[in-house]
């Protein structure tokens, strides 16, 4: 359960994941927070648009339709794999939805109960990405509009601290519903995975030795394990801090005027505070002092 980023937090987890972003229009300010709660945020829900064209589509997703007022998610991804982001919190995209589902979501479970309910407000508590596709099921999914799914996926769980099991279809939500048609979500899940799973900053490969007959190898992990409390004080320097920095940066929670550099500093305190409260944190537990599950979430690439 988490606060939902901000318009510059999610510009930001989008891009540092490499997504090509368009901002439509006055999207920031385009939302339905009036008719009820935007957050906590549990999950991602990925639609299809059941049109063909990205300006059309576009709109239609900012504005709305005379039945169904905008904005209608919160990005668009068309054919190339641009998203186009057209609002900035509560939108009508998910509708009343399993409540069953929404508890598996927020547990992260490995199985998604059947959706046989409409029970639950999933405009509150879901992100919504709809892809320009016809949803005919003959409309081809371009292999640069599944890599976004996959990416903008993967940057909104990753500022979150969630796993891929965050991410559904609609399909999977409201009774009713086939969006996405075309592509398996667990397949689609499956990808957002591997990508967050992967190293992001990889080094180069050492060259190959052979080991020692006495001597276990030991693969070095990914990311940092929790380096304990105490490195988190004044006066205390260590790359790790300059990894962390540039990790708050990465997904819209920097707050340095300069920097990151290995010293710790107030900035970096500021800057983790800022991450702990998008992961639904508050008050003394968002001190800004790094503790393990909040360290795990943010996937300090190994130093």
């Amino acid at each position: 359960m988490s606060t939902p980023l901000t318009a510059d937090a999610l510009v930001a987890a989008l891009r540092a994941e490499g997504v090509k972003v368009v901002e439509y229009k006055s999207w920031r300010t385009n939302n339905r927070d009036h008719k009820g709660p935007w957050g906590p945020v549990n999950g991602v829900m990925i639609h299809h648009t059941v049109t063909s064209g990205t300006p059309n589509s576009v709109e239609l997703c900012y504005s709305g339709r005379s039945d169904l007022p905008g904005p209608l998610c919160h990005g668009v991804i068309d054919k190339e794999g641009t998203v186009h982001l057209v609002g900035n919190g509560r939108a009508n995209h998910a509708g009343l939805g399993d409540g069953d589902v929404l508890r598996a979501v927020i547990a992260e479970a490995a199985a998604l109960p059947a959706d046989n309910e409409a029970d639950t407000d999933g405009n509150a508590r879901f992100y919504g990405f709809e892809c320009v596709n016809l949803g005919d099921g003959q409309d081809p999914w371009p292999a640069a509009q599944l890599e976004a799914i996959e990416k903008v996926s993967a940057a909104i769980c990753r500022a979150h601290g969630w796993t891929e099991r965050s991410v559904v279809g609609h399909l999977e939500w409201q009774p009713g519903k086939v969006d996405p048609r075309g592509f398996e979500m667990d397949w689609m899940r499956e990808r957002i995975g591997v990508r967050l799973d992967a190293d992001e900053t990889p080094a180069p490969a050492p060259a190959p030795t052979k080991p020692s007959a006495t001597t276990p190898t030991k693969s070095k992990p990914a990311y940092e394990p929790f380096p304990g409390a105490s490195l988190f004080r004044v006066g205390r320097s260590s790359p790790i801090i300059t990894a962390m920095g540039r990790r708050l940066v990465a997904v819209g929670c920097g707050r340095y005027a300069v920097g990151p550099g290995p010293t710790w500093s107030e900035a970096d305190r500021a800057s983790y505070a800022a991450w702990q409260r998008h992961l639904g944190y508050s008050g003394a537990a968002a001190d800004g002092i790094p503790g393990p599950t909040s360290w795990a979430a943010l996937r300090v690439p190994n130093v």
